[in-house]
């Protein structure tokens, strides 16, 4: 990174950061009910070198983006003012700005090495990489929280894309070898123990190849359903309707809402279980909570496709444990947990499932959770 930024701008940069991408056990589209989720941090990350800048330029470079270096005003940023990948980073500058932070300019390269497209957060591995090196280019101080918050911050109202915290927040504070449990509205979260190599399991992650873009509006207007369904019931948000007063709810909403409501109570429950699990020691038992998440989106939310309903099949069909989809949905990645004796016979039967039906081969690789947001030279 360091000797690839010289190449670019033509001197060594400050240091070099990192921020992950996540998978999440369960707990999904219920950030933006105030809910709760279980998210990992995964191996794959970005890497970000950065150097100030003190004449209020931000320049861009990206190993993925295959094009010139970016040059932006930092007076100019505006939303809609950027479009591309480059809106990501700018949109995380502009949000210190907007917060009132006295920061300059940058110089920034960036190599990935996480998937664009396949529900495992590319976009907030991005903005929390480079809100990590701003904080320490402008001695800032700000906590690893309150850095996620600022990446969703870029990513709604600078990259217009509604989504919760959760995936910016995963990025920003997980650690080897935790799940981390959220409470979006209470802004807390606990790393609960989950290794699942050693009681003899994987957690595979099978991207579909099928990309999916939650700019496109399908993301807003479920978020937009549940927020009109909180109204109507007279909640805050989804997140206080008890299971007890779901049958109530379903009577009292128009049957346009109704799954959306299921989807987010039940979910709720689903990680409130998982968690209970977790901190027993007990892996194997998220198993069948990720399968009824996976039939909960497929059925109540309809953000499943049919290759990650085809990957989640095969894989019950050959011994997994269990298997959802992960991410926003309208294709991304599903994650597979499975005994390590299984995983190879998981692989095969996807692969030839995923050939049968014509559909592109799926890529296929281990995860275990991994460190959060942090400087690593």
């Amino acid at each position: 990174m360091k000797e690839a930024f010289r190449r670019i701008y033509g001197t060594y940069p400050v240091g070099v950061w990192a921020a992950p991408g996540r998978v999440n056990l369960i707990g999904e589209h219920t950030d933006y009910n105030d809910g709760f989720a279980l998210p990992i941090a995964i191996p794959q990350h970005t890497l970000v070198a950065a150097r100030h800048r003190q004449d209020g330029r931000l320049r861009l470079h990206s190993a993925q983006g295959g094009g010139p270096v970016v040059d932006l005003d930092l007076a100019r940023l505006t939303p809609g003012a950027v479009t591309t990948w480059a809106a990501y980073p700018a949109g995380v500058v502009w949000a210190l700005l907007e917060a009132g932070h006295r920061i300059g300019g940058a110089d920034l390269h960036i190599d990935s090495t996480v998937p664009t497209g396949a529900g495992l957060s590319s976009s907030a591995a991005l903005e929390c990489a480079v809100a990590f090196a701003y904080n320490d280019l402008y001695g800032l101080g700000l906590s690893a929280p309150a850095l996620a918050l600022l990446a969703q911050r870029a990513e709604n109202g600078f990259a217009g894309v509604p989504c919760g915290a959760m995936d910016q927040l995963a990025s920003a504070c997980c650690t080897d070898g935790a799940a981390l449990h959220l409470d979006i509205r209470a802004g807390a979260h606990e790393q609960v123990p989950f290794a699942p190599q050693a009681q003899g399991m994987s957690l595979l992650v099978i991207d579909t190849r099928v990309k999916h873009d939650l700019g496109d509006g399908a993301y807003a207007a479920l978020r937009s359903g549940c927020e009109q369904a909180a109204r109507q019931l007279g909640l805050e948000a989804l997140r206080d309707l008890a299971p007890a007063d779901l049958p109530r709810a379903v009577k009292a909403l128009p049957a346009h809402l109704v799954p959306l409501v299921r989807h987010a109570v039940t979910e709720n429950g689903r990680v409130a279980e998982a968690v209970s699990h977790l901190r027993a020691g007990h892996v194997a038992a998220l198993g069948p909570i990720l399968t009824e998440g996976h039939a909960s989106l497929r059925d109540d939310f309809k953000i499943s496709c049919a290759e990650s309903d085809l990957v989640v099949d095969t894989a019950l069909a050959h011994g997994a444990l269990g298997a959802r989809m992960t991410g926003g949905g309208f294709g991304g990645s599903v994650i597979v947990l499975a005994d390590e004796g299984r995983v190879e016979g998981v692989r095969l039967a996807v692969t030839a499932a995923f050939r049968a039906a014509g559909y592109q081969e799926p890529d296929i690789f281990p995860v275990s959770p991994a460190a959060g947001a942090r400087r690593i030279a």
